[in-house]
């Protein structure tokens, strides 16, 4: 990588932590006690997985899903908290670990957020036991302390999860995924996450059904909105740390190629479905597939429906008072639909 290339994204990474850094102000203090408390919860008297969870631990992401389990808890409670919100949050991101653990396997990805995977530095037998590991460490720290309700959330989340990979693997052997399906696969595989913190901050303070409900749809649509603008990335010529086109080598049908496809003339839809299906490793083919889409509407189509679902998630928290949490959460959804990478 040119040095260039490396300020670039050195630049767009340093806006990037800025900006979530921001969002996080209001529940500053109550993150870096998490952190502690999710260390914590992954101990082991096994010293190799402690080691493996150390290494875990320490390429933490922007870890987004505690955010939004703390900041929907001190919105809807007035800024309640209690030892339960901390756990919900714990157990999120313990399940959710062991379910990147698993994919990494499933994928055979060498690498994680700039890191090497766990299966890649202990092979995979290693990192399915680690992840068998996580996933009973969150079963078991809701069990324990009888927060039944919020397991029910995650759980919930995880089957969806689960459903909407195995979905997409179903459809793209055809690529005959209408946007009616993409919409199931994109709600199943990245909203039902986000949906399942925003419930489980909301559960975690007490709140009422209907509220915890309304948060759920809450999280669901600002998760909708994330994957599509994922998806738009993929055609885009910015500087985004990242190569473009990946999606279409994978054959995964995103909603700029869909809409395409369905406005697209008989002999044109030929041709994208066999660039997709046969020459998706070949590089001029897949420029020419992503110079035709935006071309076409694709991706204009697509930052419509995204900035229509983050309208919807706007629209909810609008029946809640202002405070600072209220003020990152709406931070928190202009960072996912304007976000350089």
């Amino acid at each position: 990588m040119s040095p260039s290339k490396l300020t670039d994204n050195f630049l767009t990474f340093g806006s990037r932590m800025k900006t979530v850094a921001h969002i996080k102000l209001p529940i500053e203090n109550e993150m870096e006690l998490f952190e502690k408390k999710f260390k914590d919860s992954m101990l082991s008297k096994v010293p190799l997985l402690n080691r493996i969870t150390y290494y875990i631990v320490r390429r933490k992401g922007k870890q987004m899903r505690p955010m939004f389990v703390f900041l929907v808890a001190k919105m809807v409670s007035d800024g309640g908290f209690d030892e339960r919100t901390y756990r919900g949050a714990a157990v999120v991101e313990l399940i959710h670990t062991a379910t990147l653990v698993h994919d990494d396997v499933v994928d055979d990805s060498n690498r994680r957020r700039g890191f090497f995977s766990i299966n890649a530095l202990w092979k995979n037998k290693i990192a399915v036991l680690v992840g068998d590991f996580l996933l009973s460490k969150g079963l078991l720290l809701s069990i324990d302390n009888e927060d039944f309700d919020l397991l029910k959330l995650i759980s919930i989340a995880v089957r969806e999860m689960s459903e909407g990979e195995l979905l997409q693997i179903e459809k793209a052997r055809k690529l005959d995924i209408t946007e009616v399906v993409y919409f199931e696969i994109i709600r199943q595989k990245t909203a039902t996450l986000i949906s399942a913190c925003c419930g489980i901050g909301a559960a975690s303070v007490g709140a009422n059904q209907d509220t915890v409900q309304q948060m759920r749809k809450f999280g669901e649509y600002i998760g909708m909105a994330f994957q599509i603008k994922d998806d738009l990335f993929d055609y885009t010529d910015a500087k985004i740390g990242k190569p473009t086109g990946i999606d279409i080598k994978e054959q995964k049908m995103t909603l700029p190629l869909i809409y395409t496809l369905n406005t697209c003339s008989e002999k044109d839809k030929k041709w994208l479905i066999n660039a997709v299906k046969k020459h998706n490793t070949n590089k001029k083919r897949v420029k020419e597939v992503i110079a035709f889409v935006t071309a076409h509407g694709g991706m204009e189509y697509a930052t419509v429906k995204m900035h229509d679902y983050k309208n919807k998630a706007l629209a909810i928290l609008e029946n809640y008072p202002s405070s600072t949490y209220k003020s990152s959460l709406l931070q928190m959804i202009d960072y996912v639909v304007e976000r350089k990478i």
